[in-house]
């Protein structure tokens, strides 16, 4: 008798598992199929003007997005920040970008927004050698972590929503990172199709990374942000960004970079 006991614990426990996708997405359904409520329409209309580049079917699809980011993701405000619906909307309108067209695809490790008034300072210890440590302090606007947390400054996260054609958003940067870092530590290679697009992948971004670095050594302009010379995951960030934002310019300068993100993010913002 225990020994059935036990199978049928066991089975239950595996039927339990296997049900919770299936659980998950009729609550997305429900969520979806709601009317977006008139005050989130005006918040968007407000605070998000790029959401009226987007062609209709596009524009339903985000709020749908946003109804089911807000439905699940938590707002923690920081530093006394009282989190509205004008925040919570305005942050979720700009993440739900990256998932248009995209059915499966989901922040699948992100757990809750932690949303600071301003910029926020950073405490980490940095390893410098021969076993020697350093304290090094930063002042953030935004910081995207793998166990599951986004860190955003609403002030930047305004700024950044306001300007749609500036190339820089702090959310849709940090959103980058989650993605990146569904599968670990963030690398600049996001969950791909397979072993021939993360060929195609590296040898592209690598390329732009590299380009970028050297016209950087040469004192020349670039179309982005000198902060994605650091490492291939932030380049992977600030090429999203440019991606959303200045897509005409990034399509002309750089094709190739810019069809491996139209694939990726299965949008096509140069023509919105």
């Amino acid at each position: 008798m225990e020994m059935i006991a036990l199978a049928l614990a066991g089975l239950l426990l595996v039927g339990w598992f296997l049900g919770q996708p299936w659980l998950r997405e009729q609550r997305r359904r429900r969520w979806r199929a709601q009317p977006f409520p008139a005050a989130w329409r005006r918040i968007l209309r407000r605070r998000v003007p790029l959401v009226r580049r987007l062609p209709a079917y596009l524009q339903l699809q985000l709020k749908q997005r946003i109804q089911v980011f807000l439905a699940e993701v938590p707002f923690i405000g920081c530093d006394g920040l009282v989190v509205t619906d004008e925040m919570r909307v305005t942050v979720a309108a700009q993440a739900s970008l990256l998932l248009l067209n995209r059915p499966q695809a989901a922040f699948t490790e992100l757990r809750q927004v932690l949303l600071y008034p301003g910029a926020f300072v950073v405490d980490r210890v940095r390893p410098a050698g021969g076993g020697v440590q350093h304290d090094d302090r930063r002042v953030l606007a935004g910081e995207s972590w793998s166990q599951g947390q986004v860190l955003l400054s609403w002030h930047d996260a305004l700024m950044g929503a306001a300007d749609p054609d500036d190339g820089h958003n702090v959310v849709i940067h940090e959103f980058a990172h989650q993605l990146d870092q569904i599968t670990g530590a963030a690398n600049g290679a996001p969950p791909l199709a397979g072993r021939l697009h993360y060929q195609r992948w590296s040898q592209v971004l690598g390329a732009a990374f590299e380009r970028l670095r050297q016209q950087l050594a040469a004192g020349e302009p670039t179309l982005f942000d000198a902060y994605g010379a650091t490492e291939p995951a932030e380049f992977f960030a600030v090429a999203t960004e440019v991606f959303f934002e200045q897509p005409q310019r990034l399509a002309a300068e750089h094709p190739a970079l810019y069809a491996e993100l139209r694939g990726y993010y299965q949008v096509d913002p140069a023509g919105w």
